[in-house]
């Protein structure tokens, strides 16, 4: 690993998405030193599973690579991969952070040639498609992953899979003798940028996520439209490899739920009105789509987007908290039960595929960041204590949007430049 050098001038941000990439980026171009931890092996974080944003129905490279570009020219932005904070003490301007670095077994001669991963065959569950598939056990993480570097799983570590990799490769990137390594970094401010999780769709019972292979969640069918998905873009129900023509969304899946989550997870229903629009272009007037809501949140900008959905003839509005999922036994066809609250009639409604537009969540509760953080009753990162200099950022004190995510992780930014500034003041 490359030396990291950081003084009490320095700003620390823990998380690599959208977020901690934006907030470092802009401390960093305003002239700071930044150090930007990630604990996965590649920068990105959920923003670069998306298959498109909404509203413009974009890729997220457009919004990815810009970045990518900003950290690569950036003197001042070191970047750690594999790392995690695990410790965190002093006070503002002089903090000092313990940071756990797991090997992944490739160095920095790495090209991404990807000849380790035509010489090995064991398979490993897929992470970025949020285990849908397996992959190699020598991997890319991802198409836009930054470093592009490839990682070997432990799991092959110490067998001739392993040493299989180090054979194939030309340039020497194989390192079987990495270790675990602990160091300490100095900072004058931190940045939580943590990002979310989706909620653990297992636990809704009634929707019957860990019974049905037809009942996914958004994020899962997020990938399945993605061409570098599981599926190559096609929207295949997971039982059986059917074409899901006839796709049903559930709103507020674990969501405005006091047995769940308690807050409205802001992004559920623009994820659901822009993933009708993958049936669509999937199967033309074939496909069709069916959300099943309590409100529709589509407010400011949004409310255009979701008008030209409300207009679409292949897609269905019902006003409803579904009260059961079921299965046909034998076509494993998924079956919506509830009441529809606006005509209140009773629907038994048959559909090839269940999507639960499924809640967010911190993906590191407050109250478990290793550091004086006051959090909110769902385990976002609220505040800091006075005179504090940890703050938070995106999706680590909010769900939100990616809009709103990097307007939250630049006030961060700012927030963390002053106390750095008032350091170098007082050290002057």
């Amino acid at each position: 690993m490359s030396e990291v050098v950081a003084t009490n001038q320095t700003i620390l941000v823990v998380g690599g998405g959208i977020s901690g990439m934006t907030a470092a980026l802009e401390a960093a171009e305003c002239g700071k030193d930044v150090v930007l931890i990630e604990k996965n092996p590649a920068l990105g974080g959920r923003t670069a599973l998306l298959y498109r944003y909404f509203p413009k129905l974009c890729h997220p490279t457009c919004g990815l690579e810009i970045n990518l570009r900003r950290i690569k020219s950036s003197s001042r932005l070191r970047v750690l991969t594999f790392a995690e904070v695990t410790a965190i003490a002093g006070s503002r301007g002089d903090y000092t952070a313990t940071v756990k670095l797991t090997p992944r077994y490739v160095n920095e001669n790495c090209t991404a040639c990807g000849a380790c991963a035509d010489a090995v065959t064991t398979l490993v569950d897929n992470p970025s498609n949020y285990n849908l598939n397996q992959m190699k056990a020598a991997y890319l993480p991802h198409a836009m992953a930054y470093p592009q570097r490839y990682v070997l799983d432990p799991s092959i570590i110490g067998t001739p899979e392993a040493e299989k990799a180090k054979a194939a490769c030309k340039y020497g990137a194989i390192d079987l003798d990495m270790q675990e390594q602990t160091i300490q970094l100095k900072a004058g401010a931190v940045i939580w940028a943590t990002g979310w999780k989706p909620y653990d769709a297992a636990k809704i019972q009634p929707y019957g996520y860990d019974r049905y292979a037809n009942v996914i969640t958004s994020v899962e069918f997020e990938r399945l439209a993605d061409p570098h998905g599981p599926t190559g873009g096609k929207i295949l129900r997971p039982s059986d490899g059917k074409e899901a023509k006839n796709v049903a969304f559930i709103q507020c899946a674990g969501s405005r739920d006091e047995n769940h989550l308690r807050h409205c997870s802001r992004i559920c229903c623009m994820a659901s009105l822009k993933q009708t629009s993958y049936v669509r272009e999937s199967f033309g007037t074939e496909g069709k789509s069916t959300i099943y809501y309590i409100d529709i949140r589509a407010i400011d900008r949004f409310e255009d987007f979701y008008a030209r959905v409300l207009a679409d003839p292949g897609v269905k509005f019902v006003k409803s908290k579904v009260a059961t999922v079921t299965e046909d036994f034998k076509t494993k066809d998924v079956i919506l039960n509830g009441v529809d609250t606006e005509g209140y009639h009773r629907y038994a409604n048959t559909h090839d595929l269940c999507v639960l537009a499924i809640g967010m969540e911190p993906s590191v509760n407050a109250a478990d960041i290793p550091a004086e953080i006051i959090a909110d009753s769902s385990g976002f990162i609220e505040a800091s204590p006075e005179g504090s200099g940890l703050f938070g950022a995106g999706c680590a004190t909010n769900a939100l949007d990616v809009n709103r995510a990097v307007q939250s992780a630049t006030a961060a930014a700012l927030r963390a430049i002053q106390v750095v500034n008032k350091t170098a003041r007082a050290e002057a």
